[in-house]
């Protein structure tokens, strides 16, 4: 197909008035016609994407999990865009994705090279105006297999593949008297333009401000629905607070609720156990590091009525999780172990203890000599990791569990001070993030100020004070998420990069 548009390009320019007419009303037609895809062909097609991306498989990484959460929204939006009836164009969206090592081994342009970690940062532009177009241009830039569209039940498989996948003897270039003459849209005017203007947050805000104001009205009825049956369960389980680990929609936290509710009326004796306790909704099924109940969003009723009868076995586990980390203290001169959810990669109680019992028995082989207390008030957390042993700007030691004893004793004592001075500074931005997260709560008459877990406070702390600078009538009653990027939620939740740029409101 590719290679009749070539013909076409190059025979445009010598044809006559009339037949440049015929053809500025035949060729539409005749591209939309070999590019039909339907969504849930799409979606099919983007299935070793998916498979790739998947936040699933980032578990022991979040900052990679979240950024792929991030990405996949947009594109879910971008796509969502692309069926609708009557669309003219769409902006360009960049987008990240980390791609695991076995589904990135072959390299192409905007990737990087394969961390140490097995994944891969992809970083690529959606410019494109129908749904085939796109799904062959993300899996091409993510280097993955096109063949499996052809088996697709559309006339795509009509046209040669090493056409299809962008693949023509030289690259196509059309003329820009082409786009004025027949109004088509030039992508690359598009991606000069959004190179040329940076979004800046008034023009955004006044961009996008209306839709998010529909999005979060229609969401109400759904929040008021989802904060009773909270607090109704809540009350019934006599838990600590129900959470949900991934950004699902208001819809879905309901539905979730609504399942547990229901197996509360059916057999509500196993999840009495759950007392005093904090239930999160998550991708598996079982207790986590922090003593968190975890529930499947993917299991049926029996794994979770299983999961709470077996809670007893559980807190016996808790136990012994604590008492290790008392005997690493004990043996590391009084640093305490922390597991800290935000930095940390999300692990099972079961996971969690192992690490711990690993890293005390390699203390205690190792016969180094005690300092008492040394090390009182600092913190350490222990992670899986082979890299050396480090100090983090918050104030804790970042420890992999096979460090060796002796040199890991010598290297923490040498960074303490500095470990008590990051301390006491994290403590210190800590209390001015608060302070500056209700100032401006308050004078936005926001209904809600959050951040995403990657957003550190010395970021929120800068993004609150620029923000307390503007006059943001838009912002009034609405829930504004401090993020990397530019987004309107599915619910009306706004989302601005920390670092957003300063600039008018386009008329």
């Amino acid at each position: 197909m590719l290679g009749s548009w070539r013909a076409y390009s190059e025979m445009f320019c010598h044809l006559k008035p009339l037949k440049r007419f015929c053809l500025k009303k035949i060729l539409p037609h005749w591209l939309h016609c070999s590019r039909a895809l339907s969504g849930a062909e799409a979606i099919n097609a983007l299935r070793p994407f998916y498979f790739a991306v998947h936040p699933d498989f980032f578990g022991q990484h979040p900052r990679e999990r979240e950024i792929n959460e991030n990405s996949l929204k947009r594109l879910s939006v971008y796509l969502e865009n692309l069926q609708k009836p009557g669309f003219k164009s769409l902006k360009p969206t960049q987008l990240t994705f980390y791609i695991r090592e076995k589904a990135a081994q072959n390299s192409s342009e905007g990737q990087e090279p394969v961390s140490t970690s097995g994944f891969r940062a992809v970083r690529f532009t959606l410019h494109t105006s129908d749904l085939l177009s796109t799904v062959l241009y993300i899996l091409n830039s993510c280097s993955l297999s096109v063949e499996h569209i052809q088996s697709l039940n559309t006339n795509v498989h009509s046209q040669p593949l090493k056409e299809a996948i962008g693949m023509p003897d030289r690259p196509i270039k059309w003329h820009r008297s082409y786009y004025s003459f027949t109004g088509f849209k030039d992508p690359d005017e598009d991606l000069e333009h959004v190179s040329r203007v940076e979004t800046t947050l008034m023009s955004w805000l006044g961009s996008n401000g209306k839709i998010a104001v529909k999005k979060l009205k229609n969401s109400l009825p759904l929040r008021k629905e989802l904060d009773r049956l909270k607090n109704e369960l809540s009350e019934l389980l006599q838990l600590s607070d129900i959470r949900w680990q991934r950004g699902w929609g208001v819809a879905h936290r309901c539905s979730q609720l609504h399942s547990l509710s229901r197996l509360a009326q059916q057999n509500l004796e196993p999840l009495q156990n759950a007392k005093g306790c904090t239930i999160v909704f998550t991708d598996r099924s079982g207790m986590s590091a922090l003593g968190h109940v975890m529930l499947g969003t993917m299991d049926v009723h029996h794994h979770w009525t299983r999961l709470f009868e077996s809670l007893p076995s559980y807190f016996d586990l808790q136990r012994r999780m604590s008492t290790l980390e008392d005997q690493i203290s004990n043996l590391l001169g009084g640093i305490r172990v922390v597991y800290v959810e935000e930095l940390q990669p999300a692990l099972t109680l079961e996971e969690y203890c192992s690490l711990l019992d690993v890293f005390y028995n390699r203390l205690l082989k190792s016969r180094m000599p005690s300092h008492p207390q040394s090390l009182s008030g600092l913190q350490m957390i222990l992670s899986s990791d082979r890299y050396e042993p480090s100090l983090h700007e918050l104030g804790h030691f970042n420890i992999p569990a096979l460090s060796d004893p002796t040199s890991l004793q010598s290297f923490m004592r040498s960074k303490a001070q500095q470990a008590r001075e990051n301390m006491t500074r994290r403590a210190e931005l800590k209390v001015i993030e608060n302070e500056l997260i209700q100032a401006s709560t308050k004078k936005f008459s926001l209904e809600k100020l959050y951040k995403e877990p990657s957003i550190s406070s010395r970021q929120m702390v800068d993004c609150c004070k620029r923000l307390l600078q503007q006059s943001l009538p838009y912002l009034r009653g609405m829930h504004l998420c401090v993020s990397h990027f530019y987004s309107v939620m599915q619910d009306g939740d706004l989302c601005i990069p920390w670092n957003w740029k300063k600039g008018e409101a386009m008329k």
